[in-house]
């Protein structure tokens, strides 16, 4: 990224963020003195404060970006503007929502360099109600700022469909790879590409393209098809990124500690593996994988190193990139190349 892009970037990112006590105003202000539910809105308070801000905000920033790339110079007055800041956060919000149900069920003990939501002293199960809450805000924010645009049942359609689709991913991810048991022949490339495509790229990909494209009035199908066939595979692109940093990344830098080996998870780097042992070494893989100890843990890592896992990788990362070019090269005759180039930049060769 050159100076200048660099520059821009940064305002962008401090103009979402300066947005969000704007938004958590939105949703709580004519709550916070209720007899009744003041009590109860001022947790939401407390729950927003905590789970939606603290992250990269790539999804909500996309939003914003591709807002700015379709729109004509007629579409961008400043209560536009407003609006695709509230949709990107209600995309945000919506990641706050499944990340703290995410990491319940992942028993995941850190989340964005601070401990997860349900960890918090006094928190514990009741994070589940929490989730709800984060997911009501979604609908509630939509509604206050986009309720009365032509555009808003294409919105609030496509974070439903969103919604069911990233939980029918987490399913299959939850199925495939259950804590207490360790069968590594679910774990197929198929299957890998099927959770990834649901319980990742959907939303994050495709959620804040296909919202912005809504709002400035694309909305027909061929366009919105063509948006999904270059989304998805950098959604794909983007996850197998996640699990190879999940294991060899820097928890430093990612703010988590990866836990796939241990949650027993049906990443990129087990389906690769899988693909390349000897029996000896699938032997070493079943008494190992998806176990809490430390020593276990690092013979599957060792494991991956012998097996050339890292170099694997970066063969793929290339490779990836280049078919992702070709794919924005084939789909982009209506659509401005830049937004799917400005994207695939941002997260190829990323340390977190």
């Amino acid at each position: 990224m050159n100076g200048s892009g660099a520059k821009r970037a940064a305002a962008e990112r401090e103009e979402f963020v300066g947005f969000f006590p704007q938004v958590v105003r939105d949703l709580t202000e004519d709550g916070l003195g209720h007899p009744e539910v003041g009590d109860a809105v001022a947790r939401l308070k407390e729950v927003l404060e905590y789970n939606a801000p603290g992250g990269k905000c790539n999804r909500g920033l996309t939003v914003l970006a591709a807002f700015r790339e379709l729109a004509s110079p007629g579409q961008q007055d400043p209560e536009s503007l407003r609006c695709a800041l509230a949709v990107g956060w209600c995309i945000e919000l919506f990641q706050a929502f499944f990340l703290v149900a995410d990491d319940i069920m992942d028993a995941s003990l850190t989340r964005r360099g601070q401990l997860c939501w349900y960890k918090k002293e006094g928190i514990g199960l009741d994070a589940i109600n929490d989730a709800f809450l984060l997911e009501s805000s979604v609908y509630r924010l939509l509604k206050k700022y986009c309720g009365e645009r032509p555009y808003y049942l294409h919105l609030l359609e496509l974070f439903l469909q969103t919604a069911y689709q990233t939980e029918l991913g987490q399913m299959l991810d939850l199925i495939t790879a259950p804590v207490s048991q360790v069968d590594l022949n679910r774990f197929s490339e198929q299957r890998y590409k099927a959770i990834v495509k649901y319980k990742t790229a959907y939303y994050s990909f495709y959620l804040p393209v296909a919202a912005a494209m809504y709002m400035t009035g694309i909305d027909s199908k061929e366009e919105h098809d063509s948006a999904k066939a270059i989304l998805l595979e950098m959604g794909e692109f983007f996850q197998i990124q996640d699990d190879y940093l999940d294991c060899f990344g820097d928890p430093e830098l990612m703010g988590k500690v990866g836990t796939d080996i241990q949650d027993n998870k049906c990443s990129w780097l087990v389906v690769e593996c899988l693909r390349r042992v000897t029996p000896d070494q699938r032997q070493i893989l079943e008494e190992n994988y998806g176990c809490k100890e430390p020593e276990k843990v690092a013979k599957v890592k060792e494991l991956y190193e012998t097996l050339g896992m890292r170099a694997a990788f970066q063969e793929y990362e290339e490779s990836s990139y280049q078919r992702l070019q070709e794919l924005i090269k084939k789909h982009t005759s209506h659509l401005p190349k830049e937004i799917f180039l400005g994207l695939a930049q941002k997260i190829y060769k990323r340390q977190k």
